[in-house]
């Protein structure tokens, strides 16, 4: 069964944190690519951004349920997901949109628990890395290719 050195995609198109969000979408555009990892100026990993977290930008806003009882508010919902909502709305950097507790995997993880961690994560981008270095990702394509080889 192979592992994610073997199927990993090596040159990994990246952003920074402080690139327009214009310029972010031409690169997914341009590259035929869905997301890409978010690097600081030392190189370590930072986030991830995807084409999910553009299209939530431009998503309606959602105002949450409130009751007033007693002169008192209460939210049927957590007002912090509508502050998160605004932020995500007026941002116009990819640091302002992107994920930043991003969910990795070491070279030597075998297809099987990438499989496993994209399916039960609902995660489609694993960035492949040794310490704080990023060697490479793993896409959906990534896994579908291994499998189209028998794998």
């Amino acid at each position: 069964m192979p592992i994610a050195k073997e199927i990993m995609t090596k040159n990994v198109y990246t952003v920074t944190s402080e690139m327009t969000i214009e310029r972010l979408a031409r690169i997914l555009i341009n590259h035929k690519i869905s997301g890409v990892p978010v690097l600081d100026d030392n190189g370590k990993l930072i986030g991830i951004v995807t084409e999910d977290d553009l299209i939530s930008q431009k998503k309606r806003l959602h105002i949450p349920t409130i009751i007033n009882l007693f002169d008192s508010l209460i939210y049927l919902e957590n007002p912090k997901h509508l502050e998160e909502d605004i932020k995500r709305m007026a941002a116009v950097k990819v640091g302002d949109i992107c994920t930043r507790n991003v969910v990795t995997i070491k070279e030597d993880a075998s297809l099987e628990e990438i499989a496993t961690i994209m399916s039960e994560k609902g995660i489609h981008h694993l960035p492949v890395v040794k310490g704080d270095k990023l060697l490479g990702i793993v896409g959906k394509a990534d896994i579908v290719k291994a499998i189209a080889k028998g794998a």
